[in-house]
């Protein structure tokens, strides 16, 4: 059954491409028969950790982010591989990474597309129980990232404060406050 809402997509080009992302072309036709052209940001999946080690206390990454000139703090995340049959192999993946930490269970939270006027990104968010300190990090070529835990309620007051500017941890960390707990 068709949307009367929906809009035809009449040809599809790259327009840039890079690693981590696409710029896609698109001329569409709108409900209305008008013909026009739209881009958008091509990312696809990707997860959000909040990852809990026996003590309640959550792994946090530290990270250089240039786009915005700063370290930024966050939960762990990343986009999926091809190699990642599903979410859940993703977050096991990025977990032991990004941090060293291997958890004992995951349990999926919410998923969400954070930006769907101008992107194709989705959002796996995911509870990483039991995370011990197994491994030694095996960081990208272009990571920067300094590990360490918090207490939950510390990251919470961070985002109640505006500290924490990560648009997905603030997301996964209400969420849990919210609906988990």
């Amino acid at each position: 059954m068709s949307d009367d809402l929906a809009w035809e997509t009449l040809a599809t080009e790259i327009a840039y491409s890079c690693p981590g992302f696409d710029i896609v072309h698109e001329d569409v036709a709108l409900p209305d028969g008008t013909e026009t052209d739209f881009d958008f940001l091509r990312e696809g999946d990707s997860v959000v950790v909040l990852p809990l080690t026996p003590d309640g206390d959550v792994v946090v990454i530290e990270e250089w982010r240039q786009a915005v000139k700063r370290v930024n703090r966050a939960l762990p995340a990343g986009s999926m591989e091809t190699s990642d049959d599903e979410p859940r192999a993703a977050v096991a993946r990025e977990l032991r990474e990004e941090t060293g930490y291997e958890a004992e269970s995951v349990e999926h939270l919410y998923t969400a597309e954070p930006a769907n006027g101008y992107a194709d990104s989705v959002f796996h968010y995911f509870l990483a129980a039991g995370c011990e300190p197994t491994a030694e990090q095996a960081l990208d070529f272009d990571e920067s990232i300094r590990v360490e835990t918090a207490a939950f309620e510390d990251l919470l007051e961070s985002v109640r404060a505006g500290e924490l500017r990560d648009g997905r941890s603030a997301v996964g960390i209400m969420y849990y406050a919210l609906f988990e707990r």
